[in-house]
């Protein structure tokens, strides 16, 4: 009587079965690891056995976790080929379910795209501030929040036609590649526009748009020079993702019996001395309340964000990513994350958000940190974001005066812990992002002290980031206002906006003033080798002047930073080692003109000079 109930339940729960997401939705062939975990989710799935017909793809293994909802095949695709094939499913009451498959033909050239590098700058952006391209997609149907442009935490209604429509703009500015937070589709109920709480990792938010729509995005940006970098989330998901809530194990997320919050403590990664409970909080712990912490300590999971990663750069033809909060993900997991990414593309640029305030700490998360393999750690990520540098940038410019550690030696002294890099020279090096306080509301306004900040950022090592907005004057107080703040509307993405700071013809007269600056420095810099690869060499600020050039075999950039309220006279004969046989030299912001036959230059009081020698 037991086996009978047994297999009647077995019946009725197996003829219940449905397929109602295979992922990835598809895949290519010719790809380095011919690997591929396809994630099944169905009602009861695992209870159905699996066979493959045609193409030439062979079932490895079948993997069930603890719900009966999921199953993950592991296929060889060695000797796979471009095509359709079938996935049949069958229960123990021989029901079949049937699943068509897609291989596409990769891109033979795709292994070896080449990605942003120093020779790029960076340009910032929100997506749901910077321009509303098309708002009949603005409220989704199937999207919990809505639009509300007049509360600065909800949305309003940017989007991917948004950048689109503005390529032009950005191209203008001198900018070479895009970094856009993500635009993947995020459900929440409230403040969901920031998109770090992804409720879809494989679709785009349709109030962004569509997975085409973001794919046009790269195609149109490539037609334009510009690269398209993805802002990729591998430490959490948003608590409403479709899969946490039907988890295809306890182990997918880090739970705890109560909500807690990490200790962002991330020194407990690396602290020879720290106590295991601190190291959990801290690598475990939830980043917030609607953002679960995953667990790439799951092998399953982590190839489902590895080859989430590689489908996007397929998919859309990416030429990088920016990884959010890096340090925080389990420590073996991320670096295999990342190894995986960087050894199908060898090219492909990774900078990974390590958000701390001393060079050896960030420079423990660089590739092939000597730093870190004193612990037999390697974390594989190719490029760090230079928030010391920053540390320095936000408060340097309002110090008139040098001492000790204070003015300009703020800046020398980042550059002299640069030993500490395994490649200093792949760091994004920035005044702001969008979670710092905007640059302009620091220093109010002072159009001296922007073209400073804006100098030092577009010549020394390193990938320069910007961020939207600051090239027309924009403020923000996250001090005062919140996050919502200092991630304004861009002026003129939006229909009946006062005026449209994209054009010329709608900027006020400051506006201009900060487009020209911004757009003269960054076009002379995309064209100059010196400051884009080139050498680098500084000297003891002097008088809170701080000195330093840029060379290679064909040019050489002097660059002098009066950040003093006086005029300061330089004696060129300390900087002969760098000037050797050049004569003259020409202010590339200016216009004026050097002659080096002369014992000493003047610059004004808070100023730049961007000096081409000759």
């Amino acid at each position: 009587m037991k086996k009978l109930l047994s297999l009647l339940l077995l019946i009725t729960l197996t003829s219940q079965a449905q397929i109602n997401r295979v992922e990835p939705p598809f895949w290519w062939t010719g790809m380095k690891n011919t690997r591929l975990e396809l994630m099944v989710y169905g009602q009861n799935i695992n209870a159905y056995q699996v066979k493959i017909n045609g193409g030439g793809v062979l079932l490895n293994k079948i993997i069930k976790t603890e719900n009966p909802n999921y199953l993950f095949l592991d296929l060889d695709l060695s000797k796979a080929k471009a095509g359709t094939f079938n996935l049949v499913f069958t229960n123990a009451n021989l029901k079949e379910l049937h699943f068509s498959y897609e291989l596409k033909t990769r891109d033979p050239h795709s292994a070896q795209r080449k990605s942003y590098d120093n020779s790029d700058v960076i340009y910032l952006l929100m997506p749901d501030r910077f321009a509303n391209g098309n708002p009949a997609n603005d409220a989704a149907s199937a999207m919990t929040e809505k639009p509300n442009r007049p509360f600065d935490g909800g949305r309003h209604g940017g989007d991917i036609q948004g950048i689109i429509n503005n390529l032009d703009y950005i191209k203008e500015l001198g900018a070479t590649a895009i970094w856009s937070t993500p635009l993947l589709e995020a459900n929440l109920p409230s403040y969901s526009y920031h998109g770090y709480a992804l409720t879809d990792t494989y679709k785009i938010d349709p109030r962004y748009g569509s997975n085409d729509d973001y794919k046009n995005l790269a195609t149109q940006a490539h037609q334009k020079g510009l690269k398209l970098v993805l802002d990729y989330v591998t430490n959490h998901w948003g608590s409403a993702h479709w899969m946490l809530k039907d988890l295809p194990s306890k182990d997918w997320i880090h739970q705890f019996p109560q909500f807690q919050r990490s200790n962002y403590r991330m020194t407990t990664q690396f602290d020879s001395y720290a106590s295991k409970i601190d190291g959990h909080l801290c690598m475990d712990g939830w980043f917030d309340t609607t953002m679960p912490d995953l667990n790439q300590g799951n092998p399953l999971l982590l190839k489902y964000l590895i080859q989430n990663a590689l489908w996007w750069i397929e998919y859309a033809n990416l030429d990088g990513f920016r990884v959010d909060t890096y340090s925080y993900n389990d420590k073996t997991g991320i670096a295999q994350w990342t190894k995986a990414i960087t050894d199908e593309y060898p090219n492909f640029n990774i900078a990974g958000e390590v958000w701390m305030h001393q060079q050896s700490q960030i420079a423990y998360w660089q590739k092939d940190s000597k730093l870190a393999a004193i612990q037999n750690y390697n974390s594989h990520l190719p490029a760090v974001m230079d928030f010391t540098l920053h540390d320095a940038i936000t408060q340097v410019f309002n110090e008139d005066y040098d001492s000790w550690n204070g003015g300009m030696i703020r800046v020398y002294d980042n550059f002299t812990n640069d030993y500490l890099y395994p490649n200093p020279y792949n760091m994004f090096v920035f005044a702001e992002n969008h979670d710092t306080q905007r640059i302009n509301e620091i220093y109010k306004s002072d159009f001296n002290k922007y073209q400073l900040v804006m100098s030092l950022i577009a010549t020394v090592r390193g990938i320069p980031q910007i961020y939207y907005g600051s090239e027309i004057g924009m403020l923000g107080n996250k001090e005062a206002k919140g996050d919502g703040d200092i991630r304004r509307d861009f002026p003129g993405g939006w229909n009946g906006d006062a005026n449209n700071a994209f054009l010329a013809s709608g900027r006020t007269a400051d506006q201009q003033k900060w487009f020209d600056f911004t757009k003269k420095l960054l076009n002379w810099r995309k064209q100059n080798s010196a400051v884009q690869t080139g050498k680098f060499k500084h000297y003891i600020p002097q008088n809170n002047v701080y000195v330093y050039f840029r060379f290679n075999k064909s040019k050489t950039v002097m660059v002098v930073l009066n950040n003093s309220p006086k005029e300061q006279t330089i004696d060129l004969a300390r900087f002969a080692e760098n000037i050797e046989h050049f004569t003259k030299g020409t202010d590339i912001l200016s216009g004026e003109f050097f002659d080096f036959a002369k014992a000493s230059i003047m610059i004004k009081a808070k100023t730049p000079l961007i000096i081409e020698l000759q």
